[in-house]
């Protein structure tokens, strides 16, 4: 195991919530009649990519406007402001053991690479929250518009892997959601799932693990499904376990 692949949203921070408040200010500014409640957004997040998302809706909504894909591509940019704007504010806080991890992960030599849907920007700002220097850290960044297919097809994953001249074997991806299971399994990579509050109900066949975080010492985490060696605490060595037990059932 030679690197980590972590998603973003829902793994890194339980963004979701932030991403939901943005796409209702943005529709608001624009003068949208359009409120996307909790229950309303969890079934949405089926629709991977915030430009997808809108589409979506507008396209199933019969009261709505059908939006030019130039003034969807107008609003999601809105929105992706709005939502820095909240992330900046510190509303957004990282998910217990993240951070831990990746300063495990860089004292041991194991390499950080991040693949995920959302946008470059919305990454970087992010990860920025965490120290100016915490960009740095990861060896690539492939994010949604890098490549032609978003999850649940495997492009930024297979991209990740290029990047880092890995083989899928010599990785392990860290997502929340079934989109993003099906995206790092396709590309061949053993996955941990650390399941964030809109992903809670989701399916995550074929899992190395399904986790509600990574867990720190005063916030055990708690296994949903597979092995319970971790004793509440995701480190790399129970994450070197894990992957050896995937690598012989191969």
């Amino acid at each position: 195991m030679q690197a980590l692949i972590f998603d973003v949203d829902g793994v890194i921070a339980e963004t979701e919530e932030g991403h939901r408040l943005a796409f209702n200010r943005a529709f608001a500014e624009a003068g949208l009649e359009i409120e996307w409640d909790r229950e309303l957004y969890e079934r949405l997040l089926w629709v991977a990519g915030g430009k997808e998302r809108i589409a979506y809706y507008l396209y199933h909504c019969l009261e709505c406007p059908k939006l030019l894909e130039a003034d969807i591509a107008r609003l999601h940019r809105r929105k992706t402001e709005l939502y820095n704007q909240i992330v900046q504010a510190g509303e957004v806080p990282f998910r217990p053991g993240v951070l831990r991890l990746w300063r495990e992960a860089r004292e041991q030599g194991v390499r950080l690479g991040i693949a995920t849907t959302t946008s470059l920007e919305n990454v970087q700002v992010l990860l920025e929250q965490a120290g100016p220097e915490v960009p740095g850290w990861f060896e690539c960044i492939v994010a949604g518009d890098m490549v032609e297919r978003k999850k649940p097809a495997p492009d930024v994953y297979i991209e990740a892997l290029r990047q880092m001249k890995l083989k899928p074997q010599e990785a392990l991806a860290i997502e929340d959601s079934h989109n993003g299971l099906i995206a790092a399994q396709q590309a061949g990579l053993p996955v941990l799932i650390t399941y964030s509050h809109y992903t809670r109900t989701q399916r995550f066949e074929g899992a190395l693990a399904v986790l509600d975080h990574l867990g720190e010492p005063e916030l055990p985490a708690q296994v949903r499904e597979g092995p319970r060696s971790c004793l509440g605490v995701v480190t790399l060595e129970v994450l070197r376990a894990w992957h050896q037990m995937t690598l012989r059932a191969y």
